[in-house]
């Protein structure tokens, strides 16, 4: 018959375990969560040591996080267990066992030197979707001399939120891990279709000063004045990368005046017909957000970066129009073309990167190219695009 102690303990345990759970899966950083796991865990059963052991593919333990001891004990003791004894009767049967005297069970191994007595043992599987994960490992129940069948029943509920808990700290720690990769990607990118094009139009607008020194010496000083000026911005940008910030293409916020600065900087106006007509865009494309219209310039520049380097054209124009529910932007050249389907053609790589930079636009590319033939760019850019990922 169950008493008013009783009913007041089970309410006091369920409670307990409540908080427990909530607290480790509420953490999304791996190496806390493991900590929390085994604190919580000694703490709910009130056991003097608990430990957690990490198992890897081939079930031995290749990470054992503990509570109870002090740093000092851990040192004194030496290396981490790897799986003997009663550990591995554990991950080996992958059941939970509660033991009254760990010295009397025929599997014990014994302790090392200066470790700390230990006398009775629960320990029990943490597994997730099948999968064994781990095992808890706690002795030493206090105001008892073993661990009994409810005790067990707690650990086991409390495990099975240990492994969700540690699931998902593991799928956030590689969700972080693939966003640093991607970052990586998006600032390899801005710095190619950016800084580098930027310091590459430089060096192509200097390529003639000499000859120009004899025979124009104020389109040579011209020259270099804006050669100068055009490495001070790109020194700017390349602070803003240095604190993680996106380096702006140009003063303006808007892609009519983004995309007048662009082709005003590139190396075709001085060496090409080069021409902007933005007189047929829609009126809402000035209220393209910022993101957006990072991706498009970076596009617009790695365009005509392309051209000044490939396609020895003589007339490049940059055009952008549409109506209420889509802009077009088109950048066309008369030069001598290419394969777009060939890889390794020139400026392949480049049209890798213009995809991507639609794409991260919410907008769609179109490339019209044949040997012989020039290159039109088409970039579709709907109202409202999607927003691109962070």
């Amino acid at each position: 018959m169950t008493t008013e102690a009783d009913a007041a303990l089970a309410i006091e345990t369920v409670e307990a375990l409540d908080d427990a759970t909530r607290a480790i899966t509420e953490v999304l950083d791996l190496e806390t969560v493991l900590q929390l796991i085994v604190d919580r865990v000694r703490e709910l059963l009130d056991a003097r040591y608990a430990a957690l052991g990490m198992e890897d593919p081939q079930g031995r333990i290749e990470r054992f996080i503990t509570s109870g001891i002090t740093a000092e004990e851990r040192a004194a003791i030496g290396p981490p267990p790897r799986g003997h004894g009663l550990l591995a009767l554990i991950i080996r049967e992958g059941r939970s066992y509660r033991i009254p005297e760990i010295s009397a069970h025929p599997d014990s191994y014994g302790f090392p030197p200066n470790h700390p007595p230990m006398h009775s043992l629960l320990g029990v599987p943490i597994s997730v979707h099948g999968r064994a994960v781990g095992d808890l490992y706690l002795t030493d129940k206090q105001g008892a001399s073993e661990f009994d069948a409810t005790d067990q029943r707690v650990v086991e509920l409390f495990a099975r939120h240990a492994g969700v808990a540690i699931e998902n700290a593991r799928l956030h720690d590689h969700l972080a891990r693939l966003a640093v990769v991607e970052e990586r990607d998006r600032i390899g990118r801005d710095l190619h279709d950016g800084i580098i094009q930027s310091l590459y139009a430089v060096g192509l607008s200097l390529e003639d000063v000499e000859a120009l020194m004899a025979d124009e010496p104020t389109e040579a000083a011209a020259r270099v004045d804006a050669a100068i000026d055009a490495i001070h911005a790109a020194i700017g940008d390349i602070r803003h990368f240095i604190l993680g910030l996106r380096p702006s293409l140009t003063g303006s916020r808007d892609l009519i005046g983004g995309l007048a600065a662009v082709v005003a900087a590139s190396p075709l106006a001085t060496t090409t017909d080069l021409e902007f007509d933005p007189s047929a865009a829609p009126a809402w494309i000035v209220l393209l957000d910022d993101a957006h219209t990072t991706e498009l310039l970076h596009l617009a520049r790695e365009a005509l970066s392309n051209a000044a380097r490939h396609a020895h054209a003589d007339r490049v124009t940059v055009k952008l129009a549409g109506d209420d529910d889509e802009a077009r932007l088109t950048i066309e050249d008369d030069g001598i073309g290419f394969d777009p389907d060939a890889e390794g053609d020139p400026g392949h790589q480049g049209l890798v990167n213009m995809r991507e930079r639609a794409a991260a636009a919410g907008a769609t590319l179109a490339v019209e190219s044949a040997r012989g033939s020039g290159t039109r760019i088409i970039v579709i850019v709907p109202n409202r695009p999607a927003v691109p990922e962070p």
